[in-house]
């Protein structure tokens, strides 16, 4: 274990940026999310109301789970946010985890740090201990936001710690997948499989109803948070099952890595061919980028079958309550309920599209400093025909994982409404009216990339940035000229899209591209 603390410092010094975004996003997130039910749902009648709805309703407990205590506010925020923010930390978990682990033995800097005086467990244990940190420093300050908006302490710490549980069992798992894969692409996607899996059974088991298979939410670690019920019962021993848990995969991972040699996993690479089929730069970053590309585009489809799934239940929801209609109708800006409801989806599902444009960007960055870049270019390969090779999977590909997105929201919504002619085309269109803003920030990565590219980290807090200015500027009451900063607020909102704003997006989007394809024609590698 020894240097385990200075691996710590340096942790904290390359997440600088990154953590206090995660931070922020999640704390904010749980005050605003506070705010907002305490004004539309300031009465008992409008709480049972939304009690009787939520919870007979199979889709919402798919998507939100079970209302335990309609009759508190606390009982509303731990229904309302508390499985979403479990999903955020626990994306927030794996990422850092496996960026300080897998990601600098695939860099080859484990290597030189462990010929230092350097401890084994060193790396695991720095990384183990940041992440586990973020996630009970995030879960403590959700507690201190609740108190702040005079909450029971006891329900309020039930919540954060929840939230921090989920922070700490996917810690334990990045930490693991980390031993089994050579490429940290492979870890953070085995990881991010788990997570899927777990939240379909906890969606599974909540959608079942009293009657159905309920159980299977404690095979979720999201599942476990709900059962938790802040709030309500404050059942803390059920956080003894994700301590336990995180214990466990830790140590175990903590077994493997000193059984493994430095810089190989548990599975078996896979060979290549005897003889490369690979003629042009297209094709490299093709067998690069596929397989990031179809799982996007997978999730996002199951993503919008579940959004779609939801939409009748949202204008019903909205008919018996007029109060939430108005407040609905404020976020959508749109007249009709459910468009209101389509038009903040699509915006949603756009933002998360761009973590994808930005990922599919920053592959060039990780080429580069990994000194694959210097071979490819040494051929008669272009730099503008080998940065255009990956661009084309932010331009091209991000519209694909839109379409699949709006396809999934169309196909499920035409189904219940019996329209399915006239709903999937309309769900396209207003999916792919997302994607000049998420251009706009691959233009700002692809840029960094070119013109200061030791800053191309900085692309994440963009994306951070956005999201929460997109999402929380209202709530927050953020000056205009701050909440226009971001290019989603400039989208128009279905189903009244225009098009100059589109324009204007477009353009700038390309300004910033072609920025970056100079920048990188000017510069030396790898600097």
């Amino acid at each position: 274990m020894i240097g385990t603390w200075h691996l710590v410092r340096l942790a904290l010094r390359r997440d600088r940026i990154l953590l206090p975004v995660w931070i922020f996003f999640l704390v904010f997130t749980t005050l605003s999310t506070t705010t907002a039910l305490e004004e539309v749902y300031g009465t008992q009648q409008s709480r049972a109301l939304l009690g009787a709805t939520a919870n007979a309703n199979s889709a919402f407990l798919a998507m939100l789970g079970p209302l335990h205590d309609w009759s508190t506010l606390g009982g509303l925020v731990a229904w309302r946010w508390g499985v979403f923010a479990g999903l955020f930390i626990a994306i927030m978990a794996l990422l850092v985890v496996t960026r300080h682990t897998r990601a600098e033995e695939e860099a080859g800097r484990t290597e030189l740090i462990a010929a230092t005086v350097v401890g084994r467990h060193a790396p695991l244990a720095s990384s183990v201990i940041v992440a586990g940190g973020a996630s009970l420093l995030i879960g403590v300050l959700q507690a201190l936001v609740l108190i702040g908006k005079d909450l029971p302490a006891a329900g309020a710490f039930a919540f954060g710690l929840s939230t921090a549980s989920v922070g700490l069992v996917f810690t334990g798992v990045s930490a693991f997948t980390a031993q089994l894969s050579e490429n940290s692409r492979v870890s953070n996607a085995i990881a991010g499989g788990f997570l899927g899996v777990t939240y379909l059974l906890r969606a599974a088991g909540d959608a079942a109803g009293e009657s159905g298979p309920q159980w299977l939410t404690w095979f979720s670690p999201i599942g476990w948070t709900e059962q938790v019920r802040s709030f309500g019962d404050n059942r803390f021993w059920v956080l003894g099952i994700s301590l336990v848990t995180a214990v466990l995969l830790v140590g175990v991972s903590a077994c493997v890595v000193t059984r493994r040699d430095v810089g190989l996993g548990l599975l078996p690479t896979r060979l290549g061919p005897a003889h490369g089929r690979i003629g042009t730069p297209f094709g490299l970053a093709w067998r690069l980028q596929k397989g990031s590309l179809i799982g996007w585009s997978l999730a996002l489809f199951v993503v919008g079958m579940i959004y779609g799934s939801v939409a009748q239940a949202v204008g019903q929801m909205v008919e018996d309550n007029p109060t939430l209609g108005q407040i609905v109708q404020q976020i959508g800006g749109a007249d009709a309920m459910v468009d209101a409801f389509f038009a903040t989806i699509t915006q949603l599902l756009g933002l998360i599209t761009s973590i994808y444009l930005v990922q599919a960007i920053l592959r060039l960055r990780s080429e580069e400093t990994s000194f694959r870049a210097e071979p490819i270019l040494a051929t008669p390969v272009t730099r503008w025909g080998w940065v255009a090779s990956h661009a084309a999977f932010a331009v091209v590909g991000g519209a694909v994982v839109l379409a699949f997105a709006g396809l999934g929201l169309g196909l499920v919504h035409g189904l219940q409404t019996g329209d399915v002619g006239t709903v999937l085309p309309k769900m396209l269109g207003a999916a792919l009216v997302q994607l000049p803003a998420a251009w706009v920030i691959a233009g700002v990565a692809l840029a960094l990339f070119g013109l200061f590219p030791q800053f191309t980290g900085v692309s994440w807090a963009v994306v951070s940035v956005s999201l929460v200015i997109t999402l929380l500027g209202p709530a927050l009451q953020l000056d205009q000229w701050i909440i226009d900063v971001a290019p989603f607020t400039h989208v128009p909102k279905y189903p009244d899209i225009t098009f100059g704003p589109l324009a204007w997006l477009t353009a700038v989007a390309a300004v910033l591209l072609a920025a970056g394809f100079a920048g990188f024609r000017r510069r030396d590698l790898t600097t």
